[in-house]
């Protein structure tokens, strides 16, 4: 089998420069280098560059394939858009890590398949999953949870190592968030398992109401100030900052509130999903003898009907067949 490697960043919060463009091509003729992406394949040779590198200085997401079974994903985040902490807490090494850097916070999703890869295109994996990060930086954790259950499934964390706080709308999943899980692979039977304990999102006019009624309660200059910049166009972040307050301040509004699941250790999960994997197995084998009775049970009707049929002609069945017999 031939080797293949792909290779593709991506810049999202300003574009590269001239002398930026012109350092990337000194690393590689024959990638498609544009103001905000560096993309190219390999079948032989390697990569001249270092992605962790170029994710400190151009850019803000990168993905990478290879036809052995590696996957990566590194997406890089304003540190006062991700806490660095929160990060880690949810990503805490080995398949899922985050480090910061000159204040910005790359978060690093890994997975690796021993057994050898199915040959992947990576071609359109990025364009699939870059909503992860405008998801990130309006507070959703759910991204950050499937890296956690990433290294869960993994083997690096201990039984007794328990799970971070679920977040909501772990049942609701983005589409971006949807590739992420298939990207990552990670199992469906822990991901079913996990996403009981979430809660579900909150309804989009209950938010929208919550919304006015925390906006009602900011000072006159903070809402001036954002509203000069998004409609200047200058910058957007303001208002996301705003919206993160929101949603901290909500969740904790609702936890004072709502009950609490426990949270489970990663013994817990992983046995809840072998027992949900077998469950399912055993469902779909009974589902599939079910089918297989029915089919059964119409084919004979349909024996039955036409032994009907053909009773009492013998004669004038077998004359059609000597007739086709002579036709050859």
């Amino acid at each position: 089998m031939s080797e293949y490697q792909y290779y593709e960043f991506q810049a999202i919060d300003r574009p590269l420069t001239e002398q930026e463009m012109r350092e990337l091509r000194a690393c590689s003729t024959r990638a498609r280098i544009t103001p905000t992406s560096f993309i190219n394949d390999y079948s032989w040779g390697n990569f001249r560059g270092d992605e962790d590198t170029w994710m400190e200085k151009y850019f803000d997401a990168f993905l990478y394939v290879a036809n052995w079974g590696t996957r990566v994903l590194k997406l890089r985040l304003p540190s006062r858009l991700l806490d660095l902490e929160t990060a880690h807490l949810y990503c805490p090494g080995g398949q899922a890590f985050t480090r910061e850097k000159s204040g910005k916070v790359i978060l690093t999703f890994v997975s690796d398949d021993e057994g050898g890869g199915e040959w992947v295109e990576g071609e359109g994996w990025l364009s699939s999953l870059i909503s992860v990060r405008a998801e990130l930086a309006r507070g959703d954790k759910r991204s950050l949870y499937l890296g956690w259950l990433l290294c869960a499934q993994s083997g690096e964390l201990d039984d007794e190592d328990v799970e971070p706080p679920v977040p909501p709308g772990l049942s609701q999943l983005s589409a971006s968030l949807e590739s992420l899980v298939g990207f990552l692979r990670i199992d469906t039977d822990l991901f079913l398992v996990a996403a009981r304990a979430s809660q579900p999102m909150a309804d989009g006019r209950e938010k929208e109401d919550g919304i006015r009624k925390w906006v009602g309660r900011l000072e006159a200059d903070e809402k001036d100030a954002v509203l000069t910049r998004l409609i200047a166009g200058e910058d957007l972040s303001p208002a996301t900052e705003l919206f993160r307050r929101f949603i901290r301040e909500w969740d904790q509004e609702n936890q004072g509130t709502a009950e609490q699941p426990r949270r489970r250790t990663v013994g817990e999960l992983l046995c809840s999903a072998g027992e949900h994997s077998q469950e399912r197995r055993q469902l779909a084998a009974k589902k599939a003898a079910e089918e297989k009775a029915r089919r059964e049970r119409e084919a004979a009707i349909l024996r039955a009907k036409h032994l009907d049929q053909i009773e009492g002609r013998e004669p004038e069945l077998w004359n059609e067949v000597e007739n086709l017999i002579l036709t050859k």
